[in-house]
C-alpha cells in the first residue's frame, strides 16, 4: 500500500505517519509535510518528486498536480485495462491520501486580510487530491481531517486496510469539505466584488456538537456555526469554555 501526505494542519500527522509506516505502508509527502515529519523523527518518508519526477515549482504552488499522481488515484482496481495502463506508464497505485486544506476561512475572518493574502490561501492541489481520491473511494481512502486519523489507523491495524465502509464515509466528508471550501471562497470574492445578489449562493456551516435533543425531546438535534463569521454572535459563544452543560 502507498499513502500520500500533504497537510497544512500538523495536528496528529506524526502519529498517523508513524502508524502508517509501522504497518508497512510506503509513504510519500510534499516538502513541508516531509520536513516536519523528519524533524519529528519519522524516517523513510519519500518525497513526492519521486512520483512525479519533478520538483515543486512556483514557490510550492504546483506540488502534486501531475498525471503520475492522479492516475495512481483514479485508476479503478477492478478494471484490468486501467491497471495495464498504469503498468505501461510505470505509475503506482496510491491507496490513501491524507490532505487538509489551507485555512481560507480562518484567514478571511480577519477583516484586515488583503485580497492577495486571501488568494494565497485558496488551496488547489489539496482540493483536487481529495476529490480524486473520494471519487475512487472503492479503492482509495480520502482522509481530510485529523479527527479521522484514529479510525483509519484502527482499520489498518485490525483489517490490513481502510474498510470499504470507512472509505465511503471519508469520501462523503471529503466532498462536503471541498464544497464548503469553494463556497467560502466564492462568498469572499462576491463580497470583495460588491456583488449583493450573486447568481448562486452556498450556506457553509460546520457542526460543533450534538444536542441533547431537537425542538422536542423525541427529536435529534445538532448545533452548527459559520466558520467565516467575524465578530460576536450567539453561535460563536460556543467556542468559549463556559462550563455549561450540553444544550438542547
Amino acid at each position: 500500500m502507498r499513502a500520500l501526505l500533504s497537510v497544512s494542519d500538523r495536528e496528529g500527522i506524526v502519529e498517523l505517519a508513524r502508524g502508517l509506516t509501522d504497518a508497512g505502508i510506503e509513504c510519500f509527502a510534499t516538502d513541508g509535510t516531509r520536513s516536519h515529519l523528519a524533524e519529528s523523527g519519522i524516517e523513510g518518508i519519500r518525497p513526492v518528486s519521486e512520483l512525479t519526477e519533478t520538483d515543486e515549482i512556483l514557490g510550492g504552488r504546483v506540488k502534486t498536480l501531475h498525471p503520475s499522481i492522479f492516475a495512481g488515484l483514479l485508476a479503478r482496481r477492478d478494471r484490468p485495462d486501467h491497471l495495464a495502463e498504469l503498468a505501461e506508464h510505470g505509475v503506482e497505485q496510491i491507496d490513501v491520501v491524507v490532505v487538509n486544506l489551507y485555512p481560507f476561512a480562518r484567514t478571511v475572518r480577519d477583516p484586515a486580510t488583503k485580497l492577495d493574502e486571501a488568494l494565497e490561501q485558496i488551496d488547489i492541489g489539496g482540493v483536487a487530491l481529495l476529490r480524486a481520491a473520494a471519487k475512487n473511494f472503492p479503492g482509495v481512502a480520502a482522509v481530510s481531517s485529523p479527527t479521522q486519523y484514529a479510525s483509519v489507523l484502527r482499520d489498518i491495524k485490525t483489517r490490513g486496510q481502510v474498510s470499504p465502509e470507512t472509505r465511503q464515509k471519508l469520501a462523503a466528508d471529503a466532498f462536503a469539505l471541498t464544497a464548503a471550501y469553494d463556497g467560502q471562497v466564492a462568498s469572499f470574492l462576491n463580497v470583495q466584488a460588491g456583488t449583493v445578489f450573486p447568481s448562486r449562493m452556498s450556506l457553509v456551516v460546520e457542526k460543533k456538537a450534538d444536542l441533547r435533543y431537537g425542538e422536542n425531546p423525541h427529536q435529534l438535534g445538532a448545533f452548527y456555526t459559520d466558520p467565516a463569521h467575524a465578530g460576536g454572535s450567539i453561535s460563536s459563544a460556543w467556542d468559549a469554555d463556559l462550563g455549561t452543560p450540553r444544550m438542547a
